[in-house]
């Protein structure tokens, strides 16, 4: 099974975090939530925001490229950097990645708020 090495994020995991089981297939956000790590994610993973962007530190290039939609997304995204992924369309497959949680995110309806 692959690791994912959560890097630490001031609110969201701020001690950082390993998880040693993440399954193959799931995308980088539904393993950090399986795992209680609670990612934003305000499209509940439809592909239609950028709250759950992650930049992918390690690993980048086991997963599957981004598609135009994702692409255009991305574009959107705070601190967007080359190794930048929307954790909701990021497949895990068998290497292990390291990932970093932006420290903000553009999220409009919270804002809002």
């Amino acid at each position: 099974m692959p690791r994912i090495i959560v890097l630490p994020h001031s609110e969201i995991c701020p001690e950082g975090a390993v998880i040693d089981d993440a399954e193959a297939g799931n995308s980088i956000c539904e393993e950090l939530l399986k795992h209680g790590i609670e990612i934003e994610h305000a499209c509940e993973m439809s592909c239609a925001c950028t709250t759950c962007h992650v930049v992918v530190r390690e690993g980048f290039n086991s997963l599957p490229p981004s598609d135009e939609l994702e692409d255009d997304l991305l574009d959107r995204a705070w601190g967007l950097e080359a190794c930048s992924r929307l954790s909701c369309q990021a497949v895990i497959g068998q290497d292990d990645l390291t990932v970093e949680i932006p420290r903000y995110t553009i999220n409009h309806a919270r804002e809002n708020h």
